[in-house]
């Protein structure tokens, strides 16, 4: 019998209203599953909706304007969208952990960092004091923080990017989620620390088996840390499937012009980058038919007219797209 997914969202919507006109959508019909261990990866340009993905999840929308439209968030099969605030809290930090792309703005600047840990772990499974704080601490070493007794009583502004991300991830994990949502843990880090810091959670999760959605617009982290890939643009979900199928066979447009704009060793001095022109529309300024037709130089009339449906092309994976599968027509 297949493995049930730890986490599925269904035909999610994400919307902001706009007082008495009709709501903005930010994220439309958005579907996926993780599994247990398992990493999957959503790629696409900024403004394509990928945060705003994982912060539904948790209902961490901005109030009182952002909310879930539509659809289901179902951890273990109980959909998040209808418990109370206080089950969704209880949810938070403890069954879904989230790591938030900037750490500075996300730890409390006047408490010290092992007291920030230490709060999680006492929030959610009631220990003493004492307790907590050798929580954090051997969350600290276990996040591989040099002299963790002396950084546990140390503020955030005298800790390292590096550092600070790490600290990120161990008040992540302090509670043992069962899912992880990390949201460009690497941003503004540089590649030697970007690199440990995806070694870190990929040996963390062969620990502790947790699912991991990683969010990211870095094909190269794609490559390494994903056994799925998500590709998003403008709030909708373009393509889908296993790493070697998006790898080895992209389908849409768009990911092709994502695979291109990527660098690559020897490709000459001097060389300009392929690029991907224009810019990803306005959430209330969204064309008619596929987002992505302006942009797309195999686009058609229909391409114009009518959004196309996901379809399957093999295996597990799946592409919107007319001109893959039944056919462009002008």
């Amino acid at each position: 019998m297949a493995q049930e997914p730890v986490l599925a969202v269904e035909s999610l919507r994400v919307e902001f209203a706009t007082g008495d006109a009709p709501p903005v959508v930010a994220v439309s019909d958005m579907s996926f599953e993780v599994h247990r261990g398992e990493t999957l990866c959503i790629v696409g340009e900024s403004g394509c909706g990928k945060s705003l993905t994982a912060l539904s999840i948790l209902r961490l929308l901005p109030r009182p304007y952002g909310r879930i439209g539509a659809g289901r968030v179902l951890l273990d099969g109980r959909d998040l969208t209808t418990v109370s605030e206080a089950e969704i809290r209880a949810v938070r930090g403890r069954a879904i952990s989230m790591i938030f792309q900037e750490p500075m703005t996300s730890l409390n600047p006047v408490l010290t960092v092992g007291r920030q840990i230490a709060e999680t772990v006492m929030v959610h499974e009631g220990l003493s004091w004492q307790d907590c704080m050798d929580r954090a601490l051997e969350m600290l070493r276990q996040v591989r923080i040099p002299e963790p007794e002396r950084r546990l009583h140390e503020y955030p502004h005298q800790l390292s990017g590096g550092m600070r991300q790490r600290v990120m991830i161990a008040m992540a994990l302090a509670c043992r989620p069962r899912v992880l949502l990390a949201d460009e843990p690497t941003t503004a880090l540089d590649v030697t620390i970007q690199a440990q810091i995806l070694d870190l959670i990929r040996d963390l999760q062969q620990e502790t088996g947790a699912a991991v959605v990683l969010i990211t617009h870095d094909l190269g982290v794609v490559a390494e840390m994903a056994q799925r890939v998500l590709v998003m643009y403008a709030g909708s979900k373009v393509e889908e499937g296993s790493v070697e199928e998006i790898f080895d066979a992209p389908s849409h447009p768009y990911t092709r012009g994502l695979m291109a704009a990527m660098p690559h060793l020897g490709g000459g001095r001097g060389k300009r980058l392929n690029e991907i022109p224009g810019v990803v529309p306005a959430l209330d300024a969204r064309p008619p038919g596929c987002a992505f037709a302006p942009r797309c130089m195999q686009a058609v009339a229909r391409c114009h007219a009518e959004a196309p449906p996901l379809v399957q092309i093999g295996g597990t994976h799946t592409v919107a797209c007319w001109a893959h599968g039944q056919g462009a027509r002008a």
